[in-house]
């Protein structure tokens, strides 16, 4: 092992220890669930933080092992031994470097749980069936890293793909994650739908917010005169009907036209519930854009979905390739980044905003 290892981190442990301990005081405390709302809340910061710190230390004991072998290995040879070293270190550079980048994840949602939504872009069928490869690679992704991901919300295309979908990712630090992700994206491939094999490129984008808090979600009251609710039946592709009951609940803001809906739950106020979530964290990242000088500073740069405007490039054909245009990163093998292989992508987008933020 060379003398850079241990690795630095930028992880603030102590930080993190101190704040365990303000949580954990907070928890014992007998009036804490007089409010279950607030309750809720420290003892979810509390679950968090404490995964946090757990896996710190599992780290780091792990790192004083291979530092042990390291010495053992200084004195005498050992072939198996040394294999063993080789590949906990392996690990170990990949972990820590897992642990730098939740480090990146300072801002003051990024813990959070994430409500996304993958619209359809100009093209029609192209583009809806580019639309429902993203949600595929979105939803694999968050079944890679562990987090999980629900579809609260989906319209179907007239004849393939979708027009949009509206999904929740829970997991430690997946708003931060996730929003790296926020954008239009590009497809280039031999188009399936066309008889002739022309090439043709697609659009569709995602758009990523965090989600409420419980306590949050309680201090949000909306008039029920401002709110149109509209019961549906769930529909599959091509106008199938899902159930055979109207369950499905669409809820409209009518001051501000937001809309949130909800098909996926197995009643109607369940249905309703996720639909009124979904809804007042829309309301809430609105009131946060009014608040903010510059819109980009959580939802991002908003652009069209279309031409010139998208964040990374999937390319079928002629060759073989995905590029992000923010960061340059590449892979060349689409299908592994298409199956939600796209924590390098992640990574590189976080590294580039921290050393944006350093500079400026």
């Amino acid at each position: 092992m060379n003398a850079s290892w241990p690795p630095r981190s930028s992880f603030d442990v102590d930080g993190k220890r101190s704040q365990l301990e303000h949580l954990e005081q907070q928890a014992s405390d007998p009036s804490l669930w007089d409010d279950p709302a607030h309750g809720q809340a420290i003892t979810s910061k509390l679950s968090r933080l404490k995964t946090e710190v757990d896996g710190y230390d599992r780290l780091m004991a792990r790192i004083d092992d291979a530092v042990a072998m390291d010495e053992l290995l200084a004195e005498e040879t050992d072939a198996e031994m040394t294999k063993e070293l080789s590949t906990a270190v392996s690990s170990l550079e990949t972990d820590v470097d897992k642990l730098e980048l939740a480090a990146l994840l300072s801002g003051p949602y990024d813990a959070s749980d994430a409500i996304a939504t993958i619209n359809a872009g100009a093209g029609g069928t192209e583009s809806q069936d580019w639309a429902e490869m993203l949600l595929r690679m979105y939803t694999r992704w968050a079944e890679r890293d562990g987090f999980d991901a629900e579809v609260d919300d989906i319209q179907h295309g007239d004849e393939a793909g979708i027009k949009s979908a509206t999904f929740t990712v829970r997991g430690t630090n997946v708003y931060g994650l996730l929003s790296a992700e926020r954008g239009v994206h590009r497809l280039v491939r031999i188009s399936p739908f066309d008889a002739q094999k022309r090439r043709h490129t697609s659009f569709a984008s995602l758009d990523v917010i965090p989600m409420l808090e419980a306590s949050a979600e309680e201090d949000i009251e909306i008039p029920a005169d401002e709110l149109r609710i509209d019961v549906y039946r769930s529909s599959g592709p091509g106008g199938q009907s899902v159930n055979t009951t109207d369950s499905a609940v669409r809820i409209t803001h009518i001051p501000t036209g937001l809309v949130a809906a909800c098909q996926n739950e197995r009643s109607q106020l369940q249905n309703k519930a996720v639909a009124m979530r979904i809804l007042k964290a829309r309301l809430a990242e609105l009131e946060r854009q009014k608040r903010e000088d510059e819109m980009d500073t959580i939802r991002g740069e908003r652009k069209a979905v279309d031409f010139g405007s998208q964040i990374r490039s999937y390319v079928l054909a002629p060759y073989q390739m995905v590029k992000d245009h923010r960061t340059d990163a590449e892979v060349g093998d689409p299908q592994r980044v298409l199956d939600g292989d796209i924590d390098v992508f992640i990574e590189a987008e976080l590294r580039r905003r921290a050393a944006e933020g350093n500079e400026g």
